[in-house]
């Protein structure tokens, strides 16, 4: 079984299925506040919307991001997405990530609405604006 693709990203508990959702959440190296910046997160809104995936929701954070996106029929691999959107902003903004990225597959009975509700309320949990109205860094396909 060793010798099948895709067996140590299933021991790491990371493995990327067809037509599924993930909420994906990754952060910059020591929490730096890259993305107070306008334009630069701009960019990284840009680069999700470049993957060969739907977005669903999103929102950018000072020093991190949500992305809460549904695979094609024929996907990469999470990790390819996400690397592809750090590379690129890394390579104009000299932005420094953490390693790796958490990710969680959304179950068919999870509430996808109360999910991407919580990913766009983070900057109201997080004070930065009193309503996510006034945060410029956010989008979901339901509104």
């Amino acid at each position: 079984m060793r010798d099948k693709p895709g067996y140590a990203a299933l021991r790491k508990g990371r493995v990327s299925i067809a037509n599924q959702i993930y909420h994906i959440t990754s952060a910059t190296r020591d929490r730096v506040r890259y993305f107070e910046d306008f334009q630069l997160a701009r960019s990284l809104i840009k680069e999700f919307h470049r993957q060969d995936i739907e977005t669903l929701a999103f929102v950018v954070m000072p020093d991190h991001f949500h992305w809460l996106v549904q695979l094609n029929d024929k996907p990469k691999e999470l990790a390819s997405y996400v690397r592809s959107i750090k590379c690129a902003v890394t390579k104009k903004y000299s932005v420094e990530w953490q390693k790796g990225f958490y990710d969680r597959a959304i179950r068919k009975e999870d509430d996808l609405a109360g999910i991407a509700r919580y990913i766009i309320l983070n900057p109201v949990r997080a004070n930065l604006v009193n309503t996510v109205r006034e945060y410029p860094h956010w989008d979901a396909v339901w509104l």
